[in-house]
């Protein structure tokens, strides 16, 4: 399992962020990543410091796994993995599905120069953060895959670090940049799940 978990990983990351970023460059002429030269210290950067840890992590539970560190008791059952499995594969298509919905609005990172198209259809008709919620999905399910501390520790890392990027960057830029259109977007669509996470408008 161990082996199917770090091809889909492999393959997740080369979907999500390469294939993601080839569409966008031919589309627009832009690759879409944002955040070069970020301030140290600030929001953005420790975001971006969080998530690269979380990718690390996330790719060393699999190796960790083949290298032979035992799984959890607890989580180590043909269920948990079989789960996990059918997770991760579902996650790897709708974290690409939902940056397709985005459109040319796809970015990695915020500028804060910047300003885009709110998008509210498609995916982000259900939630106002679907990319991150498949991400965190795709965690989950390669984290059931091969449940070590590694692994845990990875899909830990990840809802830490999307947690800091949608609350602490990307909310407030979208509320200074769209304001009242956000504010009624954010009263009526939840945060990552439908229904869950609205603010008051």
């Amino acid at each position: 399992m161990a082996t199917a978990a770090l091809i889909i990983y492999v393959l997740w990351a080369a979907l999500a962020f390469g294939l993601r970023s080839l569409l966008q460059w031919r589309r627009t002429g832009d690759t879409g990543f944002r955040g070069a030269g970020l301030r140290t210290g600030g929001m953005q950067w420790w975001a971006r410091i969080a998530f690269v840890a979380a990718l690390l992590v996330g790719a060393a539970g699999p190796v960790a796994d083949l290298a032979g560190l035992d799984p959890l008791g607890v989580l180590d059952h043909p269920i948990v993995r079989g789960g996990g499995l059918a997770l991760a594969a579902l996650s790897v298509a709708a974290t690409l599905a939902a940056q397709m919905s985005m459109g040319a609005s796809w970015r990695i990172g915020v500028d804060e120069t910047e300003r885009t198209a709110l998008v509210t259809t498609g995916a982000f008709a259900l939630a106002r953060n679907p990319i991150f919620t498949a991400m965190i999905a795709t965690a989950a399910g390669l984290a059931g895959m091969v449940p070590n501390a590694v692994s845990l520790g990875g899909l830990v890392l990840t809802v830490a670090a999307i947690q800091l990027q949608v609350r602490a960057v990307e909310e407030p830029y979208l509320r200074r940049v769209h304001g009242q259109d956000y504010g009624r977007y954010a009263a009526d669509v939840g945060r990552f799940l439908p229904g869950i996470g609205r603010r008051p408008a």
